[in-house]
């Protein structure tokens, strides 16, 4: 039930000039003496960002245009406004979001890479058999900074995503070859020999990475500001370093051959 007072015992804007406010001296001081009573427009809310009036101003990005790119013309442009004092332009969004990602996401990969040298010299228990299982990196890094640039993307937080889940790939398929070289030689198998049957043998591995490939395919030509870019990312390194990596690993191991027990 809602009760409502007449319209005669409702407060009016003329009542305003009844009111009194005190003075330096402490003497009440009618307030139409210090002030002008008026209607104006307003905003109906006021926003604040911390603790500090905000208006914010969105906008999204047409399908197939760069988000980083748009962005950063949109910023040029506004540098030339001349502000009034006391106002400023702060970009948020994904710029914002980015900066935040990213400055967690570097400690992160440190701590993962070392991590995974760690493990890789507890597996083989040498130093150079990891230094060949990591020479597969920089081969997948290229192809996914050269697939970004191929596409027009930048690297984004989802491709900094991709970069670690194609470091995860690379080195997997490298652990193979390096631990089937490995074995062949405690078999009593030469050197060279040893190098060539697990070259020949890396076939199972190269089909797995095409199958990936294929399987991000789509995920990559949707276009998505989300997705495609850790996509691509995926789909560059996995062809770089599948094709790569069968000549410098094998390149590598016979450099840096390292000591194998005969098996028993």
């Amino acid at each position: 039930m809602v009760v409502r007072l007449a319209r005669s015992g409702r407060a009016s804007p003329a009542d305003l000039q009844r009111v009194y406010v005190s003075s330096t001296n402490g003497k009440l001081t009618p307030l139409a003496q210090v002030a002008e009573v008026r209607f104006e427009r307003a905003v109906a809310e006021i926003q604040r960002h911390n603790r500090t009036r905000s208006i914010t101003v969105t906008a999204n990005v047409r399908t197939g245009y760069n988000t980083d790119r748009v962005t950063q013309q949109a910023l040029g442009q506004l540098k030339s406004l001349a502000l009034p004092l006391g106002y400023r332009i702060v970009p948020a969004g994904e710029i914002e979001s980015r900066q935040e990602s990213f400055g967690g996401v570097g400690g992160a990969i440190i701590v993962a890479t070392f991590a995974i040298l760690a493990i890789l010299v507890l597996e083989f228990r040498t130093f150079r058999s990891t230094l060949i299982v990591a020479s597969v990196i920089p081969l997948g890094v290229a192809g996914g900074v050269l697939a970004l640039l191929f596409v027009g993307q930048t690297l984004s937080f989802a491709a900094t995503i991709g970069f670690v889940a194609l470091i995860g790939i690379e080195i997997k398929t490298s652990i193979l070859l390096v631990d089937l070289t490995n074995r062949l030689r405690a078999e009593g198998m030469d050197l060279e020999a040893a190098i060539r049957k697990a070259a020949r043998c890396g076939s199972s591995p190269s089909c797995s990475q095409a199958q990936a490939i294929g399987g991000l395919l789509p995920i990559a030509l949707q276009g998505s500001g989300l997705y495609s870019p850790l996509a691509w990312v995926i789909i560059g390194g996995l062809v770089s370093s599948t094709l790569l990596a069968r000549i410098v690993t094998p390149v590598m191991y016979k450099l840096l051959a390292p000591q194998v027990e005969a098996a028993a």
